[in-house]
């Protein structure tokens, strides 16, 4: 019961951690709050793998570090130091806005998980809410945003939390699974960085709402 508790708990603080990547504005310090939400993912990880015996997530767990909490934090650093968009970082949205909607978002989800019927998450409930929910964060974070670069931290959310859904369910899957998961993350995250880097070099512009010359 105090393993499940500890994961529950860590799953709250990645809920916490969401709503700070998409309320800040300071593109830099976003990248470092996606590193610390990965960090929480990791110990979620070994939470989970400790609780319910699945060594296989301690494998995931070194690759979610080397990709989550070093790589993909570092890369997306680098990539707003060299493109920077001072009128593309206001938000669309009111940081006040966002915490409420996060957490009517928050809410539906754990009445949505409330009907879940398995042995498996019996005792894991909030954390099933907390990964289902980092979905639509995700896609909260991408409608809120004007700057583009920062719109992919809405798929590395909506990542994290499926990442959390397979740790959660299919513990037991072979370990290549669960890696080839966070590595096509990765690769998916570096494809989007060149597109935005074109788009920049092109148009001078990471606002989104100045995108519409690529109409026709």
């Amino acid at each position: 019961m105090n393993g499940e508790i500890v994961i529950n708990n860590l799953a709250g603080l990645l809920i916490i951690t969401s709503l700070m990547v998409i309320g800040v504005n300071k593109p830099r310090v976003v990248a470092m709050l996606y590193s610390l939400q990965s960090f929480v993912l990791v110990l979620t990880f070994i939470a989970i793998a400790n609780t319910v015996d699945a060594p296989q997530l301690y494998h995931w767990s070194i690759t979610a570090f080397i990709t989550k909490v070093i790589a993909l934090p570092a890369l997306l650093y680098y990539a707003f130091s060299k493109m920077y968009d001072a009128e593309a970082n206001k938000p669309v949205i009111h940081f006040a806005w966002l915490v409420i909607i996060g957490g009517v978002i928050t809410l539906l989800s754990f009445l949505a998980v409330e009907s879940v019927q398995l042995p498996l998450v019996a005792h894991l409930k909030p954390a099933l809410a907390v990964s289902l929910g980092h979905f639509f964060l995700g896609l909260l974070c991408i409608v809120s945003q004007r700057n583009i670069l920062k719109q992919l931290f809405g798929y590395c959310l909506m990542e994290n939390g499926s990442s959390l859904t397979l740790a959660l369910l299919a513990n037991k899957a072979p370990g290549l699974v669960e890696i080839g998961v966070t590595i096509d993350a990765v690769f998916a995250v570096i494809f989007m960085i060149i597109l935005v880097r074109q788009i920049y070099t092109k148009l001078h512009t990471l606002d989104a709402q100045q995108l519409t010359t690529l109409k026709g």
